[in-house]
């Protein structure tokens, strides 16, 4: 998709069910050994109760959405704000669901409302800004 064909109000979505694997995966990748995602028993203790996923594992499904959904292929990450609202457990499917709020034509750029959500309801809420190619 070029920035012409984008509009306000446009959105996409991308659904995951987070597994053990994902979490053990997510890890490894990025260094985050915090015992809440991976120690059954420290997080049985948390306030959580019970081993949660990592916040930016989740988060991830935003950019899977940004760069192959809407804008789509092409589409450069300027920038992100994240809330975390929600914790995400192991088994949760999550759906990551972007709209376009804001388009800047002068400089090929679109602002989207991002929302993770686990039935219905938002795990993490937050902004990105993206360059999108252009046509032109």
């Amino acid at each position: 998709m070029f920035f012409e064909d984008l509009s306000i109000g446009q959105s996409a979505s991308f659904g995951k069910t987070i597994t053990e694997a994902d979490v053990l995966m997510y890890a490894a990748v990025s260094g985050d050994t915090n015992p809440v995602h991976i120690n059954k028993e420290v997080a049985e203790a948390s306030m959580f109760k019970e081993r949660i996923a990592h916040g930016m594992l989740s988060a991830g499904l935003i950019s899977a959405v940004l760069g192959t959904r809407l804008p789509g292929e092409g589409t450069i990450y300027l920038g992100q704000t994240l809330r975390f609202r929600a914790p995400v457990r192991i088994g949760d499917t999550v759906v990551a669901t972007v709209t376009v709020t804001a388009l800047d034509p002068a400089r090929k750029r679109a602002t989207l409302e991002t929302v993770c959500t686990v039935g219905g309801r938002p795990v993490i809420e937050g902004e990105a800004t993206v360059m999108v190619p252009s046509r032109g």
